[in-house]
């Protein structure tokens, strides 16, 4: 196919085709999946939000995406909103609490809510295809932006996570498109592009909080911009707090309409308790502002910004190759990212780093500063992208909280286009045919790869790992088991006349509205001599393999109650996330 000449109309064609699939896919295959664990916090809180115009639910997200989520809901019928309930009136963030009672007892059409809130979701994902499509097609042309978009499209994280009421790939599109516009101010320096720049970096900064790296980053391009000498000290440093300024001036009118209704007392003892861990230094001109008409949105925004801050430096109790901690690994996220991305994707990344390498033709200690100020000069978006890609990387390694390959997704659409450039460049040397053979063939592999998983994409692992069905051995949460296939346990017991079966599921469904009386409940620390013989017990993998894995030091929470499983084979596998046994 790249051995073909595309025409402008042939590529569009091509890219709409592409984007056509992934919307089709994305919406037939969330039909059978059940709430993910995030989605139970956020759908209602974003309902909550444009009905209420109150923000005391899940303020450590901002609520850009949420609301999103929710604008379908304002359109069905029969929605009863629970103000009367304790999660709302007098918990401090009673998101859980709420968010159950919302979905599953409140006789509320959950099927239908759920459905629909994810629509949204997946025309953000489509928006950013588009982008991605558009950059590659104006850095690299029109080969490498169909590489690009397929490499998009058939991402299987994406392709997880675009569908669902998260914030992840909001984050996504964020960061890529206000580092598309950033980029067009500092080198065209119109008022059009610096306003279109503070805008994105408004919007970015409404999708989710771990997105304030912007900051660092602009000023790091705006620096270089300036050293380089592709515009001056006095035009960049105005580009660039215009931009901040702008996007700041956005969020205001949205948290605004947020803290309207949400009482400026409990906002006041609410963000006491958010913040009690910081200083008084840090938390008491925020917690001044909570009652000052011009200066809750702000102080309800930095109170979230302040919130992750918090939980990323203390982690999440999770499993990962046989051991628990809630500290974290250094090796997590690249041993996850090689393992949860296609084959062909890596190997083409090989491909291209060691073409870039090759095409350093003078050893790299010879004018090595005024090559690399060359370079920059005439490719500040690639070097741009790259400074993210390692950037973001850096700050992945540090993070405690190790809960799943979604939290690289702000790097997937750089490293898409930055792998597309440099194959369709290496595709103009010798050899093409053999070259374009190649590359056909791990298309077509990372085709097959993808779709054969349909619709399970959340529990997508490459083959040299064993796929998805020996994925639960390596790493758990949102990469496996996020909830999502509760619908599907429902149907395999009905299916198989099973009266009986207890269950210990992590996700955000809730088994006993999918199972009604055959449910009974379990949970890890149980003695499973409370099990009569010929018990059916289903575990979420999560729960499995949190309650077999090793602790590592200073672990000090319960471990080891799931070891007395391993002398049982499971009796099936729903969807690669919940283990049937039968107890004999």
């Amino acid at each position: 196919m790249f051995y073909m000449i595309f025409s402008n109309k042939i590529t569009n064609i091509l890219a709409a085709f592409l984007l056509i699939f992934v919307f089709l896919v994305s919406v037939l295959s969330i039909k059978d999946d059940s709430l993910t664990m995030d989605e139970v916090a956020h759908l209602p809180a974003g309902y909550s939000y444009l009905t209420q115009k109150d923000m005391r639910l899940n303020p450590e997200h901002p609520p850009l995406i949420k609301d999103l989520a929710a604008l379908p809901l304002l359109f069905i019928k029969g929605i009863n909103f629970p103000s009367n309930i304790q999660a709302w009136q007098e918990d401090i963030n009673g998101q859980w609490a709420f968010g159950y009672h919302f979905l599953y007892h409140n006789q509320n059409p959950t099927e239908k809510m759920i459905f629909w809130a994810r629509i949204p979701m997946i025309l953000v994902l489509i928006l950013l295809g588009f982008y991605v499509f558009k950059w590659a097609k104006e850095l690299y042309g029109n080969k490498a932006a169909l590489l690009s978009l397929f490499l998009f499209s058939f991402s299987p994280t994406l392709l997880a996570h675009g569908r669902l009421v998260t914030t992840d790939v909001g984050a996504t599109i964020g960061v890529f498109i206000a580092t598309y516009y950033f980029i067009r101010a500092l080198q065209n320096k119109s008022k059009k592009d610096v306003i279109l720049a503070g805008i994105a970096f408004g919007i970015a900064q409404l999708c989710k909080f771990s997105v304030i790296l912007l900051i660092p980053f602009f000023i790091l391009l705006g620096l270089v911009f300036w050293l380089i000498k592709l515009g001056t000290f006095k035009q960049t440093l105005k580009i660039l707090v215009l931009v901040f300024v702008t996007g700041y001036i956005l969020v205001w009118p949205v948290y605004q309409y947020h803290v309207l209704k949400y009482p400026p007392e409990k906002q006041f003892r609410d963000t006491q308790v958010f913040l009690e861990a910081y200083p008084d230094l840090i938390k008491k001109p925020i917690l001044w502002a909570t009652n000052k008409p011009i200066l809750r949105a702000y102080a309800q925004y930095l109170t979230g910004v302040l919130m992750v801050l918090h939980r990323g430096a203390f982690g999440h109790t999770t499993y990962f190759l046989g051991e628990i901690s809630n500290l974290g690994w250094k090796n997590y996220f690249p041993i996850v990212y090689l393992i949860k991305e296609p084959l062909p994707l890596h190997v083409l990344t090989l491909i291209a780093l060691c073409y870039i390498a090759f095409k350093i033709q003078k050893p790299f200690w010879i004018n090595t500063f005024s090559r690399i100020k060359n370079w920059i000069k005439n490719n500040f978006s690639q070097f741009a992208m790259l400074i993210f890609i390692v950037f973001y990387w850096l700050t992945s390694l540090f993070s405690n909280l190790n809960i799943g390959v979604r939290h690289l997704l702000p790097v997937f659409p750089f490293t898409f286009l930055q792998v597309s450039g440099a194959i369709t460049d290496f595709l103009k040397e010798s050899r093409l045919k053999i070259k374009c053979l190649i590359l056909a063939f791990f298309i077509l592999w990372q085709t097959v790869s993808v779709i054969s998983i349909y619709p399970h994409f959340l529990a997508y692992f490459n083959e040299i790992m064993g796929g998805p069905d020996k994925g639960y051995i390596y790493t758990v949460d949102s990469n496996l088991d996020w909830g999502q296939d509760l619908k599907r346990l429902k149907k395999w017991v009905e299916d198989n006349q099973v009266e009986k079966i207890y269950v210990d599921y992590f996700g955000g469904g809730q088994a006993q509205y999918y199972l009604k009386e055959k449910y009974l409940p379990w949970w890890g620390a149980r003695n499973p001599a409370e099990l009569e013989k010929g018990s059916y017990l289903a575990v979420s993998a999560t729960f499995l393999q949190g309650g077999r894995g090793q602790p590592i030091a200073d672990f000090d929470q319960a471990y080891g109650y799931y070891n007395w499983l391993d002398k049982y084979t499971p009796l099936t596998k729903i969807g690669y996330s919940i283990f049937v046994y039968k107890i004999e």
